[in-house]
């Protein structure tokens, strides 16, 4: 038996536990963990017990061990190398869908190797870029499309760097923080108040987890234009104005999830397949604005509760393992 410690949330806020771990069976691998990421704006919500209780079989973390609200170990963006297992995978640097913890066992196949060229700092944002491809997989962008991505989180900063890459595309994000503008100058597109950011658009993704944002993201749109609503919002109601051009225009909301692969290419690519796009996506340097703070995993039980409060300011905030 190894032994490793794992971050848990609890009732009075967060600590480190031990965690025993089995020797690898011929299909498991070892990981000793290099770095992880918080996901800033799921990961508090867990922390402040707000999962509604009608959500939470479905918020399940894939290695999730406790139940919510409390206690519960939970998390899903962990780069590390594999220690112990098959061959092919021995010395590689991998990510798994798993909490913060210094080392675990797991299915070969949870596991997903690192291409070429992506460091291991960069590759914790393959969670968070995976939402982005299935997102727009599900807005389903055009050439020359006017865009605006709403919200200059970790999501939609990542969604604004894909949205970059579409040919001809006139790409906004919109932010209430304006030192976001020079994230927005890193990814490639423009920035703006939500005061000053410019309608008629074709198409809105919204990230930013308020109904403000929201019913703004509604305003931006051109007639029979379409909101892509990516926040998640835990317990809190979220309040609409659908009188002046909701119906005329013909406006549309709809509702994007990583939990399934979209719709559009269900048929055709699997979870396996959508992580991978996500891991070569990240090899563009760009991504590197969107890690905005470090701390080691031993100061990670004062580090949550200052992200959930907003004390400590960050998109991604990287947690360090010191190997």
């Amino acid at each position: 038996m190894h032994e490793a410690r794992a971050f848990w949330t609890t009732a009075a806020g967060g600590e480190l536990r031990p965690a025993a771990l089995p020797a690898p069976a011929g299909d498991e691998v070892l990981v000793r963990t290099l770095y992880s990421g918080v996901s800033r704006g799921t990961e508090t919500l867990v922390f402040a017990g707000k999962v509604p209780a009608d959500q939470h079989a479905i918020m399940r973390a894939p290695f999730q061990e406790g139940d919510f609200p409390y206690p519960v170990k939970y998390g899903y963006l962990n780069v590390g190398v594999v220690e112990s297992g098959p061959p092919d995978l021995l010395g590689r640097e991998v990510f798994c869908l798993y909490p913060h913890q210094s080392a675990y066992v797991v299915p070969r196949d949870a596991v997903v190797p690192l291409s070429d060229g992506l460091p291991p700092r960069r590759a914790v944002l393959a969670g968070t870029v995976e939402t982005a491809v299935n997102a727009l997989w599900d807005a389903a962008p055009l050439i020359g499309d006017r865009v605006t991505v709403v919200g200059a989180g970790m999501v939609g900063c990542s969604v604004a760097a894909l949205l970059a890459r579409v040919p001809g595309a006139e790409v906004e994000l919109i932010d209430t923080d304006p030192s976001r503008r020079a994230i927005a100058d890193a990814l490639g597109v423009t920035f703006a108040s939500p005061n000053a950011a410019s309608t008629e658009r074709d198409l809105v993704i919204h990230a930013s987890a308020t109904e403000q944002g929201l019913q703004r993201s509604l305003e931006l749109l051109t007639r029979e234009g379409t909101v892509v609503e990516l926040s998640w919002y835990g317990d809190r109601p979220v309040t609409l104005s659908l009188g002046g051009a909701f119906h005329s225009g013909r406006l549309t909301i709809r509702s994007s999830q990583v939990g399934t692969v979209s719709p559009a290419r269900a048929a055709t690519r699997t979870y396996a397949d959508r992580m991978a796009l996500a891991l070569r996506l990240l090899r563009d340097p760009a991504f590197d604005a969107l890690i905005t703070g470090e701390s080691p995993f031993e100061e990670l039980p004062t580090v949550l509760p200052a992200l959930t409060a907003g004390t400590l300011p960050a998109l991604c905030h990287l947690i360090t393992y010191g190997n």
